[in-house]
Order: structure tokens, then C-alpha cells, then sequence
């Protein structure tokens, strides 16, 4: 059981600029690609800042703001593909970021991870989050047999009912199942394996 990584949802080869990509350049490629921010890049593909929509509004342009390193938010907060997608929001949250230009090893751009990217994993199937409580959560980290534990999830809502073989386990099966990527909220049904 493990979270998504920032490689599964990120957008991959994401439109980029350079420095010197004019104001009205960049307002064209953030409409074409209907995308609300562009990473900045050196000559290598290295991110040095992200212009944004709000970039754009906040500074129209005027002599030397009319270019991407005019209007960019530098230096640019990055991610890297392995990352769990929780570790990637909680940089977006610290840095109060949107989105993150997604670097290699060699820290060249290539992807971005964007709020909405993020919102993606509360779209998942409820079929999904239940195969992977099921098989992931009960079966392999707890070794609890499937039959004794029931796994209804209704709108990312997961209900878990039967019989716990060890109800001090609860706490431990509920953080778990909490843990799942989709999972909206929880509740346990159960009773304890008569003595």
C-alpha cells in the first residue's frame, strides 16, 4: 500500500519558455494549451521560475517586465517524479504554490503537478479503492482474511463491517484505510472475535 507518485498524475513534457518569451507570447501559450502557468527554463532545461496567470495580471507588461523573467516567481519550487503524491502537496501547501515543475535527476524539467493533478485522486473508482483496501490494507499489510471483514466504499465513504480478530487493531485499520488515495472518509463496523 503506497501513494500515488508525482510521475502518475503529473503532465509530462509540459509547455515551457525561456527568459526572454514576451508577455504576449506567453499569454497565447497559456490559451492555446489552456493551462494557467508556464515553467521558465535555461538553455539546459533547468526551471529558474514559473509565470502564472496572476503573474501576468499582477505586472501588465512595461519595458522590462514584458518578458518571462520580468514577470516570473523565482525561484521555482520543484518536485521530483518519485515523490508521493502527499509529499508533493505538502510543498505546495508550505510554499503556497499551485503547481510544481516536476525535475529529473539531472534537473531538467519534465512534467508539472498541478492542484487540479492532485484532485484527480478523489476521482478514483470506488471499485479501485476497494480492491486495493481489500488486498493492500487487510490482506497484505495486516493479514486479516478478507472474509472476516466487509469493504463497502460508496462515494470515497469506506465501510468496513464483521468481525476484527484483534479489535485493539481498530485505530491501526482505520488510519490505514484513511491512508488509501480516494478515500474521502471512514468508518468501522465491527465487533470482536467471541473469546
Amino acid at each position: 500500500m503506497r501513494h500515488r507518485s508525482v510521475s502518475a498524475l503529473m503532465t509530462p513534457s509540459p509547455v515551457t519558455v525561456r527568459r526572454t518569451t514576451a508577455f504576449k507570447e506567453i499569454a497565447r501559450l497559456l490559451e492555446e494549451f489552456d493551462i494557467t502557468a508556464v515553467p521558465v527554463v535555461d538553455a539546459v532545461g533547468h526551471p529558474v521560475g514559473v509565470v502564472s496567470e496572476a503573474d501576468l495580471l499582477r505586472r501588465p507588461p512595461t519595458g522590462g517586465t514584458a518578458t518571462a523573467e520580468g514577470l516570473m516567481t523565482s525561484p521555482a519550487i520543484t518536485a521530483r517524479p518519485g515523490w508521493s503524491v502527499v509529499r508533493a502537496a505538502r510543498v505546495m501547501r508550505r510554499h503556497q504554490v499551485k503547481r510544481l515543475p516536476v525535475v529529473d535527476a539531472e534537473g531538467r524539467v519534465i512534467g508539472v503537478l498541478s492542484r487540479s493533478d492532485l484532485i484527480r485522486l478523489f476521482l478514483r473508482s470506488d471499485h479501485a479503492i476497494q480492491q486495493e483496501i481489500i488486498e493492500d490494507v487487510l490482506t497484505r499489510t495486516l493479514g486479516i482474511t478478507p472474509s472476516a471483514i466487509t469493504v463497502v466504499v460508496d462515494d470515497g465513504v469506506v465501510t468496513l463491517s464483521g468481525v476484527l480478530p484483534q479489535p485493539e487493531r481498530m485505530p491501526v485499520v482505520l488510519r490505514l484505510c484513511q491512508s488509501v488515495d480516494g478515500v474521502v472518509d471512514n468508518r468501522l463496523i465491527c465487533g470482536a472475535e467471541p473469546g
